[in-house]
């Protein structure tokens, strides 16, 4: 339930952020009227969201147990794919994020209606697919048939907004920064476990080998039924008896991923250049 709830502050703060960004740069540059087409491409981004995740919720459950063991396990590796470039892209972008988008505003307003419903729907549709497809894999991964995974992505989202809220008021103030980089680390980690069970379902369709070769079996230490062995699930997606595979997937990720998102040297995390307002904006400003 942690590592669900995680996902839905993460992605859900970022998604608030930049609606707070988006709104407040209205407000303060006297373009009120444009508001309204911000909150209708955030509505479709929200909408195509939920109808994603629908899809791939009960478009699965028609699948025979291997081809659903298969779409798991692809699926899986994809959202660890994404979520791992999100991570990294937000560490890059977090000091700069107002003024990114403050750019892209600047240019939506200048080209009419249409285009500030695409700014909007943009910025907050890839946070919102991210989530619905990183969510039903990390669901997927638990599958102890419990309602705690979406749960803990309500309570996520819940908490997102109201911070979001506070942070528009001017109520909290937020070192995106290093909330994104503890965030983006702990992200890493329930992302090794969610590739790791990928490969489990995988191996389960019979696509990779080795299932029968189990790298060890501490299922008497710690039963699955426990409440230490559910947390631990829950959390980090742990698994008592692991294949050598998961084992190996686990180790080749997370190591060199968190060694490389935690180093000051990562990659994409040099200064950028902000983005200027157009000078019509500015006038009116």
């Amino acid at each position: 339930m942690f590592s669900n709830y995680l996902i839905g502050l993460r992605e859900g703060l970022e998604a608030s952020l930049v609606v707070c960004i988006l709104i407040a740069y209205l407000v303060k540059t006297g373009r009120r009227d444009a508001i309204r087409p911000i909150w209708v491409g955030i509505g479709i981004a929200v909408a195509i969201a939920l109808a994603f995740g629908c899809a791939l919720e009960f478009g699965s459950q028609e699948l025979t147990f291997e081809a659903q063991e298969a779409l798991g396990g692809s699926l899986s590796i994809v959202a660890v794919g994404l979520v791992t470039w999100m991570v990294f892209w937000m560490r890059r972008t977090a000091r700069h994020l107002k003024s990114e988008l403050h750019g892209k505003l600047d240019a939506a307003l200048q080209m009419g209606t249409a285009a500030l419903v695409a700014t909007a729907f943009l910025a907050v549709g890839r946070e919102g697919l991210e989530t619905a497809l990183f969510v039903w894999a990390s669901v997927h991964a638990a599958s102890d048939g419990t309602p705690r995974p979406l749960i803990g992505v309500a309570l996520g989202l819940a908490t997102a907004v109201l911070l979001g809220w506070l942070f528009y008021r001017g109520a909290l103030k937020i070192n995106l920064a290093k909330f994104f980089t503890w965030t983006g680390g702990m992200l890493v980690v329930v992302a090794a476990g969610v590739l790791a069970y990928g490969f489990h379902d995988l191996q389960e369709a019979d696509w990779v080998p080795g299932l029968t070769n189990q790298a060890f079996d501490i299922s008497d230490t710690i039963p699955p039924d426990s409440w230490y062995g559910t947390l631990l699930k829950g959390v980090f997606n742990f698994q008592p008896d692991p294949t050598v595979l998961q084992v190996t997937v686990w180790l080749l990720y997370l190591v060199p991923t968190l060694a490389l998102f935690l180093s000051p040297l990562g990659f994409g995390s040099g200064p950028q250049k902000p983005a200027q307002p157009s000078p019509a904006v500015r006038e009116k400003a």
